[in-house]
């Protein structure tokens, strides 16, 4: 069976996140208009700095910092801001970002996974209108930028994800 286009560009974004080097969680993004492939991005350092997989070490696990707070922490850059990073903002104007995280501990998909904040205000400003997020091998969710920008969760003080 032939398998569905979202679907198609999360098993991209799953093997793009193969390449990451985080301890704790490996994600890949895939950025895709007009059933183009814009850019991929998965979590890393920065371009020259060592990587938690090199290092052995990860501060925000050391200090028990739990998902979805305290990035300013981390050493990596987030898989959607790596992809957003390398793509020019007029190809990413109504595109859509597929994105695919695992736990690393047990291969496990990340349960409710969701964009942090600092990733979500890139996508918005990057002009992206969709984003997909797989929860298992078949199934998705499609969530319309549009609803980060109508109910803002830095208003709403909401922490994590």
């Amino acid at each position: 069976m032939r398998r569905d286009k979202a679907n198609y560009y999360l098993d991209l974004a799953e093997a793009v996140a193969q390449r990451g080097t985080c301890l704790r969680r490996l994600y890949g993004a895939v950025i895709v208009k007009d059933d183009e492939v814009i850019s991929t991005g998965y979590v890393g350092a920065p371009r020259g700095r060592a990587n938690c997989s090199d290092i052995g070490e990860c501060v925000r696990m050391k200090m028990g910092v739990p998902r979805g707070e305290r990035y300013e922490l981390c050493r990596s850059v987030h898989a959607e801001a790596n992809a957003i990073i390398s793509a020019s903002r007029d190809k990413m104007l109504g595109s859509s970002l597929y994105l695919v995280g695992t736990e690393v501990s047990t291969g496990e998909y990340v349960s409710n996974s969701c964009s942090c904040s600092m990733c979500k205000r890139m996508i918005i400003n990057a002009g992206i209108e969709r984003v997909y997020i797989r929860d298992n091998k078949d199934e998705y969710r499609m969530i319309m930028v549009q609803e980060w920008i109508d109910h803002d969760e830095s208003v709403l003080g909401m922490l994590g994800y």
